[in-house]
């Protein structure tokens, strides 16, 4: 059997928590790992606070096999991430000489100057390792098992692409779903049965609503293909049994 392999998302940002911007690194991130056999088992998020990055990133770290932050590396005065991990790991940070040198022709080769805001994104915590950022140069950086990615999301996919093959597989979590006709209500009791009897599938049931009439979805996950249709095949049937007339949904995983 695969081991199961563990990872969470540290979200930083004020502009996160205040609305003003909304998340799209969440939802990549977690289909991106679960390809790989990773399962997404939390997502925090957290201010522009040192403090609280620095106890958010030592906690989840210490709790899953990979952390992800995304957020706060670029050239701003509340861009702390990397800082904040450095205080985290108890490691001094400074500017990569590589990085520092390939930002700065770069920002001279166009035209701007390599001031001290924008070299900022050349500082790495001491021992990190580079992610390469395909997009706009600035790279993100890995230290032990904590990768440490832009917010910008076309920017953190680049990055996660380029870090995927540091990471370990696990069971890829595969998925069937049944559309039943019915609301929660009904098919609960059943499903809480079928639940106790296949543990080692999760059941989730997730309400719908379209052009006026109303009913569930059922969505079954598992690593094991033949558990997993033998589950969906009872499930399916006790959603015939209450009278939700069931249909096969494609799954969006």
């Amino acid at each position: 059997m695969s081991e199961t392999i563990t990872a969470a998302v540290l979200v930083i940002g004020n502009e996160i928590l205040s609305g003003r911007t909304q998340d799209a690194n969440v939802a990549f991130l977690g289909k991106g790992l679960g390809e790989l056999g990773i399962r997404l088992m939390e997502v925090r998020v957290v201010a522009d606070i040192e403090a609280e990055i620095v106890d958010a990133v030592n906690t989840l770290r210490g709790r899953y096999d990979y952390v992800f932050t995304t957020g706060g590396i670029g050239p701003t005065h509340d861009d702390i991430t990397a800082d904040s991990i450095a205080a985290a790991f108890g490691v001094g940070i400074g500017y990569h000489p590589d990085v520092y040198e390939l930002l700065k022709n770069n920002f001279e080769g166009r035209g701007f100057e390599a001031n001290e805001a924008r070299m900022r994104m050349a500082r790495v915590p001491d021992g990190a390792t580079l992610i390469d950022n395909e997009i706009s140069l600035a790279p993100g950086f890995q230290i032990e098992n904590v990768f440490v990615l832009a917010g910008v999301p076309s920017i953190a996919r680049s990055m996660f692409e380029g870090a995927k093959n540091r990471l370990r597989r696990g069971a890829v979590v595969l998925s069937r779903s049944i559309r039943v006709h019915c609301g929660e209500g009904t098919i609960a009791e059943p499903l809480a049965a079928l639940q106790d009897e296949f543990p080692e599938i999760d059941m989730g049931s997730y309400p719908w609503h379209k052009d006026g009439k109303y009913g569930t979805s059922l969505v079954l996950r598992g690593t094991d293909p033949a558990v997993l249709d033998t589950a969906y095949d009872a499930v399916f049937a006790a959603a015939a049994e209450v009278g939700g007339d069931p249909v096969d949904e494609p799954s969006e995983d």
